[in-house]
């Protein structure tokens, strides 16, 4: 469906000219749609950042999201969480060590500029998929709370039933491709590298 993710950023960039020119800001969830938010942003003339939450692993299947964690520490658990084996002090345990992560990424990603505030600006949150949408709820959420004049989120590909629990907490949701068959992101990209944390400094740097 995408050859890769910089095709991906350049279609999704297509479907957002209508915030061209009116200085959106451009939040990517790490790790892998990073690159994606600086192409993004360049071709609408825009500035990107990113927006830092991470999911809560499902018990034996770190894989599976049951939930996620913003940089506040909200929690957002999913309604099937108990029925994977996710009970209260499993999810405390793997929410702090998110936090952690967390932590560790915002002293990594951005240690000589502050997040740029997203207070009265059209925010753009990317992400290079969805599945089961956990972190883009996180996402959306954290944003909402810090009053963006306009809240959009902007992916490629995700699930129908994903969009419609994303949609009721943005004022736009952008989405190329929705098909009901869906197993992993991944599975809609030729190339599907991992984005590396030497990638996103790099990228954050240049600005």
């Amino acid at each position: 469906m995408f050859r890769d993710r910089d095709e991906a950023a350049n279609r999704l960039a297509e479907k957002l000219k209508t915030y061209q020119g009116k200085k959106p800001l451009i939040l990517a969830i790490p790790r892998g749609a990073v690159p994606m938010a600086r192409i993004i942003a360049e071709r609408l003339g825009g500035e990107f950042d990113v927006v830092l939450v991470r999911k809560l692993r499902a018990p034996y299947q770190p894989e599976l999201a049951i939930g996620s964690v913003d940089e506040s520490g909200w929690t957002y658990v999913a309604p099937f969480a108990a029925s994977m084996g996710a009970d209260e002090d499993y999810i405390a345990t793997e929410k702090q060590a998110q936090m952690e992560t967390i932590k560790k990424r915002r002293a990594q990603y951005t240690p000589i500029r502050p997040p740029i505030d997203p207070a009265g600006r059209i925010v753009i949150v990317v992400d290079d998929g969805l599945a089961t949408g956990a972190t883009m709820i996180s996402a959306l959420h954290g944003l909402r709370e810090r009053k963006p004049a306009r809240l959009v989120c902007a992916v490629p590909v995700a699930p129908p039933d994903t969009l419609d629990k994303v949609r009721p907490l943005a004022d736009e949701v952008v989405c190329l491709e929705a098909p009901e068959f869906f197993q992993a992101v991944g599975q809609f990209y030729r190339h599907f590298n991992q984005v590396e944390d030497d990638e996103v400094i790099a990228l954050l740097r240049a600005g």
